[in-house]
């Protein structure tokens, strides 16, 4: 299994859809950044202010990550882990 250690802090936690397919979302607000050791397999998608991850009992979480997507995309390539 393949790590990566970026700084990141929740943002969101999807708990799963309400009746009528709404998303049950929780906000977090105002958490300090913390280094992480993120296994690769959790990360679903980037976009240039959150990773999207996978979480336990079916729930997804979008983290804030503390540098650019360019910068993301570079560390993930370095490690030969980004297809272009």
């Amino acid at each position: 299994m393949k790590f990566i250690s970026l700084r990141v802090r929740n943002a969101m936690t999807v708990h799963g859809y309400a009746a009528d397919n709404a998303e049950i979302v929780e906000e977090h607000h105002e958490q300090a950044f913390m280094e992480k050791l993120i296994a690769i397999d959790r990360i679903q998608s980037a976009t240039e202010k959150y990773l999207l991850v996978t979480s336990s009992h079916g729930r997804v979480m979008y983290w804030e990550y503390d540098m650019s997507l360019p910068q993301l995309t570079a560390l993930l390539a370095s490690a030969g882990l980004v297809v272009a």
